[in-house]
């Protein structure tokens, strides 16, 4: 009788019951990370100061990066194994679990080194101050220290869910959060470390969270799990996880670059708390994207299991469902800054000039963010099919084809309120493109195989 765990359900059981089955435990598990990232700034905006808080968001380009070279491999990894079992190839996806622990120790050890080096010009070029240096370098070395472990339990999680154990993937979390949420008020406020506290904070609950999924995959029970002959990079298997990896890995780097050009247009309209405001709407915004992310996540071993069986009409129905809960959650997110912009702000700072700057900018932001939803799950839908092109050619549209000419042109005209201006206008272009190239996707679909959804 077929366990629950065993992922081949992926190609029988109800697509709506999968989807939550799938979907709630991811949501619940992204819904935590981001709640870490918003108690990190919640402690460190009471307990060291607005500066602080302007300092963290100074960081936000390098964290982008970290995630980049992460997802990479962790993504691109949990989309290949998802397809290889809807092979029935369950060596195939044990090897690459092999390769996906291999790529991300590799990956942490070199991109953790070579940005310690380089740490005071990188933070200096993504817009540092002699003011908010200082609060920057102190969180990021310890985050870069701890890059082989992030990247193993990340890349690793999303192995997990892939696989068929959607529960434990949101119990890494779970375990995660619990150790931020206990270790930061200790290392922040008992032994006043600042920043550098609250960067350990994070190593250290994420340490707890790698150990987790590491006796997961070494069980004898688990669908796929650690065994001998593994442990070699293959050149077929890595240029696949890259190749799938690639969109999510674009769409950080170009994060990075887009904050870079934010935080260097804030600076010089607004000032530092100006980007300290930029903080604090990334860090609500996060929250919601991150929720929608965590659908897309639990869509992905769906989608790729049923693509790669070729169930067409399953795919499709995944995709629709996942549609209307994607503009939900983001519906939310709207409805939530545009009636209580004040009290959202006030969870991060008592600084009232850093606050009005965050109020005013966090209702312009969001003013088209219910399309935001819709762009992603479209987006994460082209990568759990395999079409990678097409998902890095939509991962890159609002970033670098919308955001970034308006970044260049508004904030001349408009001064601080043109950087958040850009936001929803690139919003609204991004939402336009994915929507037209679905449509286009579903067409050609139907043209190829006449009887299909």
């Amino acid at each position: 009788m077929p366990s629950q765990n065993n992922p081949h359900i992926l190609g029988t059981a109800p697509v709506g019951k999968l989807l939550v089955q799938y979907s709630l435990p991811a949501i619940i598990g992204m819904t935590l990370t981001s709640l870490c990232n918003i108690i990190d700034s919640v402690f460190i905006g009471h307990g060291i100061g607005a500066y602080a808080i302007s300092g963290l968001a100074i960081s936000f380009p390098l964290m982008n990066l970290v995630m980049a070279f992460c997802t990479l491999v962790g993504v691109g990894g949990a989309t290949i194994a998802s397809i290889r079992l809807g092979q029935k190839d369950r060596r195939g996806a044990s090897e690459v679990l092999g390769n996906v622990l291999l790529l991300g120790i590799i990956n942490g050890i070199l991109f953790g080194s070579i940005s310690l080096f380089f740490l005071d010009e990188i933070l200096v070029f993504f817009g540092a101050s002699a003011e908010t240096l200082p609060y920057a370098r102190d969180f990021m070395r310890v985050i870069l220290l701890g890059t082989p472990v992030s990247y193993t339990m990340i890349g690793l999680n999303n192995l997990m869910r892939a696989t068929g154990y959607p529960r434990k993937a949101m119990l890494t979390s779970m375990v995660t959060l619990a150790g931020n949420v206990v270790l930061a008020p200790i290392l922040i406020f008992g032994l006043q470390w600042g920043m550098l506290g609250a960067g350990l904070a994070t190593v250290l609950s994420q340490f707890v969270g790698m150990v987790w999924i590491l006796h997961h995959f070494r069980q004898e029970d688990s669908y796929i799990r650690f065994e001998r002959g593994i442990y070699r990079l293959k050149g077929g298997i890595a240029a696949s996880i890259f190749s799938i990896g690639l969109s999510p890995f674009l769409m950080n780097t170009c994060a990075s670059a887009i904050v870079v050009v934010i935080n260097t247009s804030l600076k010089e309209h607004g000032g530092d708390l100006a980007i300290g405001a930029y903080g604090i709407i990334n860090r609500v915004q996060t929250l919601f994207t991150m929720v929608v992310l965590g659908l897309a996540m639990g869509m992905q071993p769906i989608v790729g299991y049923n693509h790669g069986a070729q169930i067409r009409q399953r795919v499709q129905r995944t995709l629709q469902y996942g549609i209307i809960a994607g503009i939900s959650i983001t519906s939310a997110g709207f409805i939530a800054c545009e009636c209580f912009p004040h009290a959202i702000t006030f969870l991060f700072t008592d600084n009232a000039e850093l606050s009005a700057f965050a109020e005013t900018g966090l209702r312009i932001c969001v003013m088209m963010y219910p399309l935001v939803g819709c762009q992603m799950v479209i987006t994460q839908f082209f990568q759990s099919i395999g079409k990678a092109k097409v998902s890095i050619f939509l991962s890159l549209t609002r970033q670098l084809i919308y955001l970034l000419p308006c970044l260049l042109a508004l904030p001349a005209v408009w001064g601080v309120n043109g950087v958040w201006a850009s936001m929803p206008l690139s919003d609204v272009f991004a939402f336009l493109t994915a929507v037209g190239m679905l449509a286009y996707y579903r067409r050609k679909g139907r043209k190829e195989e006449p009887g299909s959804a």
